[in-house]
């Protein structure tokens, strides 16, 4: 009976281990291209409710200050998100910013470097060798499930990959399935949901390398968490119920 209950003892800790191909990120790292990477970033799409960073630059700033809310002012590195937000032109609900001198812009649905496009256009009846650069400034994406720091990010810069939106949230724990990563992401007027594996390198060639603004990134527990949520939860606790049960065996067939 004794080694009857050792040998189950053996099973059990064995079969809950897990393997090196669950566990390690990018096992096929050598097929990926980088170049194909690049290939697939495109920029945000703006959206109501955005908060947009505008600046704009010319060789004579004299002749944007009537175009411009922060003339004279630090670069935006050196900003709090905060004050970014205060400055920045809020997009309304018809689609639009009310823009300095310009008026009203319509920019919902276009893209961070067509509305760049856009407004440089118009600023040439004014300044010729204006030079526009747009950032969505209340970007945020969250991350749920098996990570360190689960949590809603807000983000400045608007190229934000996969890995550094799970690297902000502390990283996976040893709990997170790698093979199983859900992305739920808005496209327009509908929501998709895409899964990652971790394990292989194949999604780096996706659009989902990238986070887009608002994505929810959810990490599944994998199957012995699970588990264990209802039953057992440690180790320890696993060797003592072992321990009574096989102490209640000995006790009845002895």
């Amino acid at each position: 009976m004794k080694k009857f209950g050792f040998l189950l003892l053996i099973v059990m800790i064995v079969t809950s281990c897990a393997t090196r191909k669950e566990v390690v990120y990018y096992q096929n790292s050598s097929d990926v291209n980088l170049s194909a990477i690049e290939k697939v970033y495109t920029h945000p799409v703006i959206q109501t409710n955005h908060i947009l960073h505008i600046s704009i630059s010319s060789a004579n700033p004299e002749s944007i200050a009537a175009f411009s809310r922060e003339a004279g002012a630090q670069q935006m590195q050196a900003r709090q998100i905060q004050m970014l937000k205060v400055e920045g032109y809020l997009v309304n609900e018809n689609g639009e910013i009310n823009f300095p001198e310009l008026g009203k812009i319509k920019v919902r649905g276009l893209t961070t470097q067509k509305a760049q496009d856009l407004i440089e256009s118009q600023l040439k009846a004014y300044v010729k060798d204006a030079t526009v650069n747009i950032r969505i400034i209340n970007n945020s994406f969250t991350v749920q499930g098996e990570v360190r720091q689960p949590g809603t990010y807000e983000i400045i810069d608007e190229r934000v990959t996969l890995p550094q939106a799970l690297g902000l949230a502390g990283g996976l724990t040893i709990r997170g399935q790698r093979d199983n990563i859900k992305i739920f992401r808005q496209l327009e007027d509908k929501r998709v949901v895409k899964t990652i594996d971790l394990t292989s390198v194949d999604w780096m060639n996706t659009d989902y390398y990238y986070i887009n603004p608002n994505d929810i990134i959810y990490i599944e527990p994998n199957d012995p968490q699970i588990k264990s949520a209802g039953f057992i939860t440690n180790v320890g606790t696993l060797l003592s119920v072992f321990s009574i049960l096989l102490s209640t065996a000995v006790l009845l067939f002895r």
